[in-house]
This record gives C-alpha cells, structure tokens and sequence, in this order.
C-alpha cells in the first residue's frame, strides 16, 4: 500500500544549454576514437603490406581487422552527422526560445510603461505644448514691435518741421552766397586811384540801407516757404 501512495519524481528536464554541452561532449569523445580508429586502419594496412607475399595467413588476419575497422568508422561518420543535426535544431530552438524570452520580457516592459500614460492625458499635455508656443510667440513679436508711444507721433507734423529746417538751410545758404558776391564787388583795384573817403553819416545810411535790403529778402524767402 504504501508503495502504491509513493509518488516517483520525475527527473528535471535538462535545459537546451545543457542538451547542447552533452551533444558537443559526444562529438568531442566520438571524435578522439575516429582518430584512434584511423591510425588502426593505416597499421594494420602495413601489416599487409608486408606479408602479403611472405605470409598471407598474417596478411589475412590484419585485413579483417582492417575492415572492421573501417566499419566501425562508417557508424561514427553516421553517429556525428546525426548527433551535428541534433545539435544545431537545439541551437536553433535554444535561439529561438531566448528571442521569444526577450520579445516577452520587452512586452511586459512596454505594458507597464504604458499603464503609467493615458492617451487623453498625452494630447492634453501636447495641446498646452502648442498653447505655450503660440504665446511665447505672441510675446516676441510684441518685443519686436515699435513701442506705442513712438507710433503717437505725427507724420504730417514731422514733414513740416522737416521742410522748414531744409529752407532754413537754403536760406543761411543764400545769405552766405550773397555776402561773398558783395565782397567780391567791392575789392579796390590798387593800380586805381581811390576816391574821397565818404562821411561818416553817410556809411551809416548806406549800411543801414543795406541792411533793411537783406532784412527784406530773408522776410520773401521765409514768405514763400511757409
């Protein structure tokens, strides 16, 4: 009875890694008698040689051995293969098992990345991105911008003022011209003789006549700029 209720474990399932250690470790061993095997072939091949004419019993015995000895490496060239095709479908699997182990793990980790984000929070977010960006841009073209109290100013007013700085200008101008005319007109001429020196009274009506003269050319040009 008891050994009815005794339950046998089941040996643990080796992993692919170590399914391909032992298949290499075969290989390694089955390798080691190939060779061993091959050098009996070649001895016993030169046992006969060497009686096949002075003793052929012998010569016979070593070529029996011989074949048996090929044959045996005929089933390790076929053990090798099978073991080789082994080997590389559990490679293969063992491959295939990490990438699905890995792709499985990348999985969970996206998920759990993925529970910590809602998709109306994201577009909310991005939508106060491009809110902040159009203000900031608001901002910069009101920097960029002339201030208000410059754009206060009259245009109209401005040209005017202008006009009336250039004839201001033209006139000093005329004035100037006018002075160097007159200078040059009363230059004397050293060769001629000098008239009487006029009176004192009478220079003080001249200069005065001279003057209400200029007095009343800079009253027509200011006159005709306005």
């Amino acid at each position: 009875m008891k050994k009815m209720f005794t339950s046998k474990k089941s040996p643990a399932t080796p992993s692919a890694s170590e399914g391909i250690q032992k298949l290499r470790d075969i290989e390694e061993m089955l390798r080691k008698k190939q060779e061993y095997l091959e050098q009996r072939v070649e001895k016993e091949l030169e046992v006969v040689v060497k009686n096949v004419k002075k003793n052929k019993p012998a010569a016979l015995q070593a070529l029996k051995r011989k074949k048996r000895y090929e044959k045996q490496l005929q089933q390790i060239d076929g053990t090798l293969s099978t073991i080789e095709m082994q080997r590389d479908a559990l490679e293969s699997a063992n491959t295939n098992t990490a990438v699905l182990k890995a792709m499985s793990e990348a999985a969970k980790a996206m998920k759990g990345a993925n529970q910590n984000m809602d998709a109306d929070k994201v577009h909310d977010m991005l939508d106060d991105v491009a809110e902040q960006g159009e203000v900031a841009a608001e901002i910069a073209n009101a920097i960029s911008n002339p201030t208000s109290f410059s754009q206060d100013v009259d245009e109209a007013e401005l040209e005017r003022e202008l006009e009336e700085l250039e004839m201001e200008e033209l006139l000093a101008q005329e004035l100037q011209e006018n002075a160097k005319i007159k200078s040059n007109k009363v230059l004397p001429d050293p060769e001629l003789k000098l008239p009487d020196v006029p009176s004192s009274s009478k220079m003080t009506r001249e200069a005065s006549a001279r003057r209400a003269e200029e007095e009343a050319d800079v009253k027509k040009l200011k006159e005709w700029a306005s």
